[in-house]
């Protein structure tokens, strides 16, 4: 008979397909037949331990680092004010046919933060821990506006979050939990990473806990488009980065963190291939002052700073476009103490080289109030060496207002930039420390285009050009000549600071 031997070797074939299978081949009625020896040879071979087969194709495997990351990783559900119906409705996803609206309602403008949290309802992010004793690293985002902050390990664990502190400006939050002996998340260095080296992100994107994504740097030192952001130099890779992603950590291929997940940059409203990451070097000196006095304090350098236009190049003394231009000081700053004057090119600060003016915040927001540093600036044409000593930024942008003329004086003439000029009155004057000699006074700005430069009446115009005004018939004598679509570049000062406006002939 054929079948039973038919039989055990079908079997056996599916055995080696990962099933085990008992003797079912030979009839009850009839004594065992020795099974032929290839079909021994089969049957061993299945029972035996198979050896894993070489990969066809090398692929990273980051299964080893996510073992070993994953469980301090936390998901975070911050409770903005009350709960509310439409809260409630969020919580339990759209359906198909509202994705797209639910992305927009989501994500807000490109490269802005992921707004995680509405106005009332329930906020999920995530976040991870830096200490055994219970300290929990966020994203600012996640959890402000929070009256209840809930932390879920891994494991299910969840305990009420205490906020240490947290800090818009670099986008970061501390939470402390009651707890000891929790798993933590070795700190990397993000000024060694590279752009083109893999990294990983694990967080809770739409509430899928502990989702893992990964990708490559894709570039680093960029700038937020959130004005309110500019001391953070992003790390930009091309991680999928979704909502629930926020205050996650970014983690390098020896499972460092060396970024916190925080923004994504997109059209859609979706994930578009491009996000950005917080370093983490950044975090921490945020997460130090935090934890010693609850909140951050940045030094100021009393500037503001734009890019170098091409056309400025042979003007300023440049061959190249480069470093940050100074539009503006803020009176009685540390700028202004150094001698920095607007119209400056700032081209190193603290001995970097400052490649365009985004690099310059990050380095000065990242020193403390008191400090000293060296800034290398060009002006005419010429390299000059000053020490500046930084002032708060509070301290610095605190109780100033633009002064306002106090009498009306014999005005200027129509001109063609729509400008109103008088002398300036004696109260403005010593307002803005002002020799005698120098400037007059905006009276009124008939001009759309001058109003929307930011020229307001009370406002004094010290030169035209890089010719000084010192009176009503200097100004007037400086506009002489101009015509239709012309450029003029004026250094304005009121009570805030010392700029330049540039205004076209209309």
């Amino acid at each position: 008979m054929n079948t039973p031997s038919r039989l055990v070797l079908s079997l056996t074939a599916v055995a080696l397909g990962g099933v085990v299978f008992a003797q079912l081949a030979t009839p009850a009625h009839a004594d065992p037949a020795p099974p032929p020896a290839a079909t021994v040879a089969v049957a061993a071979q299945a029972a035996a331990p198979r050896a894993a087969a070489a990969p066809l194709v090398n692929l990273p495997d980051f299964s080893r680092l996510v073992e070993q990351a994953g469980p301090a990783v936390v998901n975070i559900e911050a409770q903005i004010g009350g709960r509310s119906d439409e809260a409630l409705a969020d919580a339990e996803g759209p359906g198909e046919e509202e994705m797209p609206e639910f992305f927009r309602r989501f994500f807000g403008q490109p490269g802005m933060p992921m707004p995680e949290q509405r106005r009332r309802g329930t906020s999920q992010g995530t976040g991870f821990v830096i200490s055994a004793d219970g300290f929990v690293l966020t994203n600012h985002h996640v959890i402000d506006g929070a009256t209840e902050v809930r932390v879920r390990l891994t494991d299910r664990r969840e305990y009420t979050a205490k906020v240490v502190g947290s800090d818009p400006a670099s986008d970061i939050a501390v939470l402390k939990l009651e707890a000891k002996g929790l798993p933590v998340l070795t700190l990397g260095d993000s000024r060694d990473i590279k752009p083109g080296q893999w990294v990983l992100a694990i967080g809770s994107p739409f509430g899928f806990d502990h989702s893992v994504t990964a990708g490559i740097v894709s570039g680093l030192g960029r700038p937020s488009i959130d004005g309110s952001q500019r001391y953070v130099p992003f790390i930009q890779t091309d991680v999928a980065i979704n909502r629930g992603n926020s205050g996650g950590p970014l983690l390098n291929t020896r499972g460092e963190v060396v970024g916190i997940n925080s923004q994504i940059f997109s059209n859609s409203g979706g994930y578009m291939g491009v996000s950005f990451a917080i370093p983490i070097e950044v975090a921490m000196n945020a997460v130090r002052q935090i934890q010693a006095t609850g909140r951050v304090a940045r030094g100021q350098l009393g500037v503001q700073v734009g890019e170098v236009r091409r056309e400025q190049l042979e003007e300023l003394g440049l061959t190249r476009l480069g470093g940050a231009f100074v539009g503006s000081v803020q009176n009685g700053s540390a700028a202004d103490k150094a001698g920095i004057k607007p119209g400056d090119v700032i081209i190193r600060f603290n001995g970097k080289e400052i490649g365009s003016s985004a690099e310059l915040p990050p380095l000065v927001g990242a020193m403390p109030p008191g400090s000293r540093a060296s800034v290398t600036l060009l002006r005419d044409g010429k390299q000059r060496d000053v020490v500046v000593s930084l002032t708060a930024l509070d301290e610095a942008t605190a109780g100033t207002g633009r002064a306002r003329p106090e009498a009306p004086a014999t005005p200027s003439a129509f001109n063609p930039l729509g400008v109103v000029v008088e002398p300036v009155t004696p109260g403005n004057r010593s307002k803005l420390g002002l020799a005698a000699n120098q400037g007059v006074q905006v009276a009124r700005v008939a001009s759309a285009l001058a109003r929307q430069a930011g020229l307001e009446a009370g406002d004094v115009i010290l030169q035209v050009g890089k010719a000084p005004v010192a009176s009503v018939a200097e100004f007037e004598s400086a506009l002489r000549g101009l015509k239709k679509g012309d450029q003029v570049r004026l250094l304005v000062r009121n009570a805030q600071s010392t700029g330049l406006v540039t205004l076209t002939v209309s």
